[in-house]
Parts: structure tokens; C-alpha cells; sequence
């Protein structure tokens, strides 16, 4: 492929109304939080794909898109892959992840037992694309993988919030049973679970606190 630029003009906002977008939508991120307490309750499938379909409009390395998005809501197979990551974070927790991560998670409250994997009415696998597959069984690089992926699931965490549904990103790790279970080709290897749905009626989440933007602003 070469080079092939088209006009691009966006409309440009009055300055009154960008300001107003932007705190809104920083006002309604500040509520967003990772939740493990789902509700069964069904959510429209479509809100889910349109978030989906947000996250596949996120910048990538050469333009290389080197995402798959899996929608699961068999609760068969949900179940499967509840099963699958518990037997590896049993693993996790009962030493591989050492004393010094163990006690980071500490005021998260998690622990191996895994129950937004099969409440949740969906799950959303995220797969990166290390490389791509040709139709002839050529191999092509993929570049900027971990860190196009990356922006993706922030767009998809943030485009979930903003349909007034409830998230939480789970990396169960090794995550190599994922493929396995989905039935995913070579060249893809998973990077997160994301479960989706509606918070429990008795949810509960850890009481943080964010740090606020002088603590992650550098101004020069």
C-alpha cells in the first residue's frame, strides 16, 4: 500500500461548549470504577457492541489494528473460563505471585475465586495480534502491539461507562487456556477479560482514593 492522503476537517467546537464537554465527561469518569459484584440482569447487546465498535477506532501501529474482541455470553462457556482462571489464580495466589504483589492486591479484597466471570451476561476477550496470518500462511509484523491494544481497552473501558454500564479488567495470568478455550489462531494471544454487565443491587467496590491531576500533571 503507498501513501494516499484525503482531506480530513472536523468541525471545531466554540470554546464554551469543548469546555463543557470535556468536564462533563470528566465529571462522569470520576465515577467509573472496576467492579467484581455483577448483576445476572440482561443489558443491551447493542450498547456493547457500539463499545466495541468505539475501541476498534483507536489509533494503532502502522494502522495495523492488531485487535480481536470476543463476545462471550454462552454461559457454558463462561463457565469454562471461570474454571480455567480460577485453577490459575489458586496457583497465583498460593505463592507464584510473591509476597510483595500479594500484599499490593491486599486492599483490592481479591482473591482467587472468580464469580464476575459467570455472573456478568458478558464477557469481552481481548486478543492481540502479534503478528499477522496471510491467506497464503505468510507471516507479516505487527508493530506497537502492546501498546495499540492497550489504548484500545481504555477506549472500551470508557466508551462501557459511558452507557451506564459496569466493567472490570481481569488478567488471569498464564492466559494461554483463553485461546484454547475460544478457539483463537496462532498469531493472537490474550490480553484481557473483561467482564460486563449491571453492578449487583449489594455491590461493593474498595474505597481508594485517585490521585488528583497535580499529582499526575507536569506542566513545562
Amino acid at each position: 500500500m503507498t501513501y494516499h492522503p484525503v482531506p480530513y476537517r472536523p468541525a471545531r467546537l466554540p470554546d464554551a461548549e469543548a469546555l463543557a464537554r470535556a468536564a462533563a465527561l470528566r465529571q462522569q469518569m470520576e465515577t467509573r470504577r472496576s467492579v467484581r459484584m455483577f448483576s445476572p440482569d440482561p443489558v443491551p447487546e447493542r450498547a456493547v457492541l457500539d463499545a466495541i465498535a468505539v475501541a476498534s477506532t483507536a489509533p494503532s501501529g502502522a494502522h495495523q489494528q492488531p485487535w480481536t474482541f470476543v463476545l462471550v455470553s454462552d454461559p457454558q462457556v463462561r463457565r469454562r473460563i471461570r474454571e480455567a482462571a480460577e485453577a490459575e489464580e489458586r496457583v497465583s495466589y498460593d505463592g507464584r505471585l510473591g509476597d510483595e504483589w500479594l500484599d499490593a492486591l491486599r486492599p483490592l479484597g481479591t482473591d482467587a475465586v472468580k464469580p464476575h466471570l459467570t455472573d456478568a451476561p458478558y464477557l469481552i476477550v481481548v486478543f492481540q495480534q502479534r503478528f499477522a496470518l496471510d491467506d497464503d500462511g505468510g507471516v507479516r509484523k505487527h508493530y506497537y502491539v502492546d501498546e495499540s491494544v492497550g489504548i484500545a481497552v481504555g477506549m472500551l473501558l470508557t466508551s462501557l461507562h459511558v452507557a451506564g454500564l459496569a466493567a472490570l479488567t481481569h488478567t488471569p495470568s498464564p492466559m494461554r487456556f483463553l485461546g484454547e478455550l475460544l478457539g483463537r489462531p496462532r498469531n493472537e494471544k490474550a490480553f484481557a477479560v473483561i467482564p460486563v454487565g449491571y453492578p449487583a443491587d449489594d455491590c461493593v467496590v474498595p474505597d481508594l482514593r485517585r490521585k488528583p491531576l497535580d499529582e499526575v500533571l507536569v506542566r513545562i
